[in-house]
């Protein structure tokens, strides 16, 4: 039988250990924008939807700033933190310790569940999904924003072609990142109804590649892949791909710019309520006499 880990991109042990130390460190100013970003994107697409919702769940949202805006937007009648660490969820009145890839949720038992930045860190993603369309109630919704697409592509490069030039050698430092439409494949193969997946891009400036690291391991960002080297990287070799991202990557007044591309996903657990698409052969009018008519009302 193979191993488990051979399947694992993740180490989920470490990414633990890093958001401790997160919690225990003198807080970083402005470390939590991206989170503060997509739950305000998350909950204003939430205010468009004309639903109540009994029981609603903030699926390792960090934070706490996701169930905020789910209680603050009236929209449902109880809200539910679930996260890894215990320490995250302080003074919470409604909360579980629990594992996105393992889901402390009963089938059929909540009707609205959101996840902010945090399945891009699961390393059986289709499962998870699986998982959660499960846990809804029929008509549920699932919403949720992840990292994917070209994020931390300018560090990824600046790296790799630092390490190549150094060592002759690379090593994974920047963790992949699912493209938009694999996401909206993803949701079909879940079993959601009423998939919608799209894509908004943040580019944010810095000083330097180190102001940049120093806010992904403020925000427990930094390389926490399995096949990661365990070998202290060298000064030599951030200090070189740092020379690599000013020189690619530099605006007029030399700052940085770093990409983060953010991942949104929206579907329904299936209900007989819902719009379904029509069958095949099943239309009434022709696609060419549609044509036809619209081409005569021009004439």
């Amino acid at each position: 039988m193979p191993d488990i880990l051979d399947h694992q991109v993740f180490d989920r042990t470490l990414l633990d250990r890093r958001r401790q130390r997160w919690l225990d460190a003198e807080p970083r100013a402005g470390v939590g924008f991206l989170l503060r970003a997509v739950a305000d994107e998350l909950g204003d697409r939430l205010s468009l939807v004309e639903r109540r919702f009994a029981v609603a769940v903030d699926l390792g949202g960090h934070t706490g700033d996701m169930a905020a805006r789910l209680r603050a937007g009236g929209q449902a009648d109880h809200v539910v933190r679930i996260e890894r660490l215990a320490a995250l969820l302080e003074g919470e009145e409604f909360a579980c310790v629990g594992d996105e890839e393992t889901l402390p949720l009963a089938d059929d038992s909540v009707d609205l569940i959101v996840s902010t930045l945090s399945l891009h860190l699961t390393n059986d993603t289709p499962g998870t999904l699986v998982q959660i369309r499960r846990a809804l109630r029929p008509d549920g919704l699932f919403l949720c924003g992840f990292l994917g697409g070209e994020t931390l592509s300018e560090l990824r490069f600046a790296l790799l072609a630092a390490e190549a030039e150094i060592t002759g050698g690379v090593s994974p430092r920047v963790a992949p990142f699912t493209d938009v439409r694999d996401a909206g494949g993803l949701l079909q193969r879940a079993g959601f109804a009423l998939p919608v997946a799209d894509q908004d891009r943040l580019t944010v400036r810095y000083d330097t590649l180190f102001d940049l690291m120093a806010d992904l391991r403020a925000m427990g960002m930094a390389n926490m892949l399995v096949q990661r080297s365990r070998r202290p990287a060298s000064r030599r070799l951030f200090l070189r791909a740092a020379e690599i991202y000013a020189e690619r990557f530099a605006d007029p007044d030399g700052r940085i710019r770093a990409t983060f591309d953010i991942v949104y996903l929206s579907g329904w657990r299936p209900h007989d309520s819902q719009q379904k698409p029509l069958r095949p052969g099943s239309a009434r009018t022709s696609l060419a006499a549609a044509l036809k008519d619209r081409s005569d009302d021009l004439t």
